[in-house]
Formats: structure tokens, C-alpha cells, sequence
């Protein structure tokens, strides 16, 4: 599905256009065991109080997840990650009507409550392959979706992931899942990709993959990236998970030079500063 690159554009929710310039998306994990903020946000009110300094501090998405995708990590019973989750969300709507949350699930019913309850991006790390009923489900919502590559399942992902061409096959991935996705019902315009850092990658995988993103981004689509905190940029520095984002923003800046759009980070006050800086060099508004 070849569209041709449309750098800069902005991404429609709603009545609203989020960019053209950077668009930086806040993690809100309201989960026991995420790699980095395990446990921190897991009560509602901290939850909420987290969102509202992220928006504070320039995010203009804040992503809600229930259920840790981290290396190892198990899935927990749907029941639980509405239990989670909803709460939140319709405590952010409450708190601020204007938010514009994603919810980071790839199963319907936690995205239809959600949505139900306030949320206006649904983020599937499985790209609609993960339940049947998604895709039918964003069409009929009408709301951006973000598409992710993964190669497996949180639990064994990294063990020994292997490829020939990296940046050919995810690529070629997240083409096939925006056909499929279009294919279902769901507005191309809605359509968003990510190609997944730290999904099954090994380090050279992700470098690569960031340092070619231009391909990812010929597709059309917007692109968001994610590698905050992540255990490849603690390779490369020997920082710990919390002192890892001198690194991230350099992801950022550089994802941002080759076309991303999305940037989907804890630390939300450094990478919104870096990327308005990166944007007004460029000639950007933001």
C-alpha cells in the first residue's frame, strides 16, 4: 500500500488535528509489572493525577495500558485489564474533557469500554491479529489505530529473534496489516504504524530499524515510535532503566529527522523540549 511519504501531516481525532509537527504520546502503565513504572500508577487517583502532569508537561496523547507487554511478561485475564483501566480513562475525561487517550490493548471489549468511556485511539500491539472482533470494531469507531510489529508474543519474544532483511519484513508487516485493516472497514486515515522497537529485536535489529526509518515512513502512514527507557538503549550506555532518557530523547530527535510522527514516552517534559527544538530547526510549528 504504497501512498507516498506525507511528512508533517497531521493525525484527525475526532473534530481535532493532533500536529503537524511532533506529537508526543505519554505512557501511563496502570499495571504491577511494567518494566519501568511497575506498580507507580496502579491506583486510580495516582493514575489520573500522572495523566493530567503529562498533559502539564506538553503530551498530547496519553496512552493507558492495563496489561505489561515487557519481555516474559504473562497476559491477564480481560476481566482484570478493564478492571484497570476504565477507571482511569473516565477519571482523565472527567478531570480534563479535551485529553485525547489511547487505549493499549489488543483485545475489543477492553477497546470498546474504553473507547465508551473516553478514550479516542485504540493501540494494538498485535495489529488487529490478536482478536478477531478489533478491526470491525475500529471501522465501526471510527478512530485512529496504531498498528504494530511484533515478531511473537510478549512472553518469548526475545528469545533469539532472527532475520534476514529487518527493515524489509517489518515493513512488509505493517503494509500487509494497513490492507487488512482497510480491507475490515477502517478509514486509511486513521491508519497508524509502528514498527515495533524492542518487539522481538535484537540490538542491531532496532538500530537498524531506527536508523532506516525512512522506509517505514514511505508507506504513507503516520509512524510512532517507541523506545523510551528500553533495555537496548541501557546496552549502548549502561544506564539503568530510570536514567535512560538522555538516550531515549536522542531516539526521538532522530526518529523525528526521518519522518516519525508520534513519539511514545515516560518522560514526557524532556522529549516534548527536545523535539519543539528539532521542529523549529526545521522550520516546523509545534
Amino acid at each position: 500500500m504504497e501512498r507516498g511519504l506525507k511528512f508533517g501531516a497531521g493525525i484527525r481525532v475526532g473534530s481535532r488535528t493532533l500536529g503537524p509537527g511532533p506529537v508526543v504520546m505519554g505512557i501511563l502503565n496502570v499495571t504491577p509489572d511494567s518494566f519501568s513504572d511497575g506498580g507507580e500508577f496502579f491506583e486510580r487517583e495516582s493514575a489520573v493525577e500522572r495523566a493530567l502532569r503529562m498533559l502539564e508537561e506538553g503530551a498530547q496523547i496519553v496512552d493507558v495500558g492495563g496489561e505489561s507487554t515487557r519481555p516474559g511478561s504473562d497476559p491477564v485475564p480481560p476481566e482484570e485489564e478493564r478492571r484497570r483501566v476504565l477507571p482511569v480513562v473516565r477519571g482523565i475525561a472527567a478531570r480534563s474533557p479535551e485529553a485525547v487517550v489511547s487505549i493499549d490493548t489488543y483485545r475489543s471489549e477492553t477497546a470498546a469500554a474504553a473507547l465508551e468511556a473516553g478514550a479516542r485511539i485504540v493501540n494494538d500491539v498485535t495489529a488487529l491479529r490478536g482478536d478477531g472482533r478489533m478491526a470491525a470494531l475500529v471501522a465501526e469507531a471510527g478512530c485512529p489505530v496504531v498498528l504494530m510489529h511484533m515478531r511473537g508474543e510478549p512472553k518469548t519474544m526475545q528469545l533469539d529473534p532472527r532475520y534476514e532483511d529487518v527493515v524489509r519484513e517489518v515493513r512488509d508487516f505493517l503494509a500487509r496489516r494497513a490492507e487488512a485493516a482497510v480491507s475490515a472497514g477502517v478509514d486509511p486515515e486513521k491508519i497508524i504504524v509502528d514498527p515495533g522497537i524492542g518487539f522481538g529485536k535484537k540490538l542491531e535489529h532496532n538500530l537498524r530499524l531506527l536508523d532506516e526509518l525512512e522506509s517505514i515512513c514511505a508507506l504513507g502512514f503516520p509512524v510512532l515510535v517507541g523506545t523510551s527507557r528500553k533495555s537496548f538503549l541501557g546496552l549502548i550506555t549502561g544506564a539503568g532503566v530510570k536514567d535512560r532518557v538522555f538516550g531515549t530523547v536522542a531516539t526521538s530527535v532522530m526518529a523525528y529527522e526521518r519522518g516519525a510522527t508520534i513519539f511514545r514516552v515516560h518522560d514526557v517534559r524532556a522529549n516534548r523540549e527536545a523535539l519543539k527544538v528539532a521542529a523549529a530547526i526545521r522550520g516546523e510549528d509545534v
